[in-house]
C-alpha cells in the first residue's frame, strides 16, 4: 500500500482523495489542511495540521494539492521530513527553475519529487514529446479550453478587492488564448482598480484579458475544460505530416487523478526531481510490467 497524505482539500484536493479511495493500492492516511471546515465527516478523522505530523503517521508520499505559487515551498517542507512529493505546478516560464531548486532539495534528503503533474503542464507535455518525436521539424500548437482556468482563477482570488472569481480560457487558435475573467468585488473597490492588477498579474499579462463584474461567481461557475494539440511537421523528409489530440475534461478530476497516478511512479524513481516527460509512462500504471505489455503493446 502506498501511504499517502493529501495536503490542500479545495477542487482538486477532492478529487486527489476520490482518486486515491478508487485504488486499492493506496491508503489515505491523512488529509493536511488549516482547518478541516471543508472536510466530509467521514473523512475529518484523517485531518492533521501540519507536515510534522503527517510524518509521524508514516506517509511515503505527499501529493501538494495546492496553488502553485504555494508548491514550492511546500515540496521542499515535505522533502526535509524524508516525504517524497507530487505537485500540480503550473506557472509554464517558472517550471525550469522551481524543478532545479526541488532536485537538490530532494537529492540531499534522499527522496524523489514530481513536478507540474497535473494535465498541462504534465499529460500534455507527454502528449507533445511524442508527437515531436514523430515529427522533429514543425511547430505544435497548444489551444486551451473553452473552460475554467482553475491556475488563473486562484490567481484572480488572491488580488486585492476580489471576493469571488472565475477565470475562463477561450482559445482564438495557434496557441493564442483570450482571458475571460468574472469577478465579484469586495466592498471600496472599483473595477478599473482590480481590472488593472488582475492584466498586470504573470498569469494575465501575457493574453488578451477581459475583466467583468457580476452578482454572482457561483452561477456561471463550470468545471469543465478542455485541449487541443495540434503539429504539422516534417518525418525524416516527408513534408506535411500533421497530428492531432484531443480532451474534454472535468478539470480538477483529471489534475487529481493525474496527481495519483504520479504518486505511483515517484516510489519508483531515484533520488532528485521530475516533470512528467521525464518519468516512464510505465511507472504510474498498475500492474506488472508484463501485464502492462501484453496489454498495451
Amino acid at each position: 500500500m502506498i501511504k499517502t497524505a493529501v495536503v490542500g482539500y479545495g477542487n482538486v484536493g477532492k478529487e486527489v482523495v476520490e482518486a486515491i479511495l478508487a485504488d486499492d493500492e493506496f491508503e489515505l492516511v491523512c488529509i493536511v489542511g488549516r482547518s478541516d471546515a471543508k472536510i466530509p465527516n467521514d473523512l475529518k478523522s484523517k485531518f492533521v495540521n501540519s507536515a510534522e505530523k503527517a510524518k509521524a503517521l508514516g506517509v511515503d508520499v505527499a501529493i501538494l494539492s495546492l496553488p502553485s505559487r504555494m508548491c514550492p515551498k511546500a515540496a521542499e517542507e515535505y522533502l526535509s521530513l524524508g516525504i517524497n512529493t507530487v505537485d500540480g505546478f503550473d506557472i509554464h516560464s517558472k517550471t525550469w527553475e522551481t524543478r532545479c531548486a526541488l532536485e537538490e532539495c530532494a537529492k540531499k534528503h534522499s527522496k524523489a519529487a514530481v513536478l507540474a503533474a497535473g494535465w498541462d503542464p504534465g499529460s500534455d507535455s507527454i502528449v507533445r514529446a511524442l508527437m515531436e518525436s514523430m515529427a522533429p521539424k514543425g511547430i505544435t500548437y497548444t489551444n486551451f479550453g473553452p473552460g475554467m482556468s482553475m491556475g488563473h482563477t486562484v490567481a484572480v482570488k488572491a488580488i486585492e478587492g476580489v471576493k469571488a472569481a472565475l477565470s475562463m480560457t477561450i482559445p482564438t487558435g495557434t496557441g493564442i488564448h483570450r482571458r475571460m475573467v468574472y469577478i465579484e468585488l469586495e466592498d471600496g473597490y472599483t473595477l478599473s482598480q482590480v481590472s488593472a492588477k488582475i492584466k498586470a498579474d504573470d498569469y494575465f499579462a501575457h493574453d488578451e484579458t477581459h475583466v467583468f463584474e457580476v452578482p454572482s461567481v457561483s452561477n456561471l461557475l463550470d468545471m469543465g475544460h478542455g485541449v487541443n494539440l495540434v503539429r504539422k511537421g516534417v518525418s525524416g523528409a516527408a513534408h506535411n505530416q500533421t497530428m492531432d489530440f484531443n480532451m474534454s475534461i472535468n478539470n480538477p478530476a483529471l489534475t487529481g487523478q493525474i496527481m495519483v497516478s504520479c504518486a505511483r511512479a515517484v516510489l519508483k524513481q531515484a533520488p532528485g526531481c521530475y516533470t512528467m516527460i521525464e518519468l516512464p509512462v510505465i511507472n504510474m500504471l498498475k500492474g506488472t510490467t508484463e501485464e502492462l505489455v501484453k496489454r498495451l503493446v
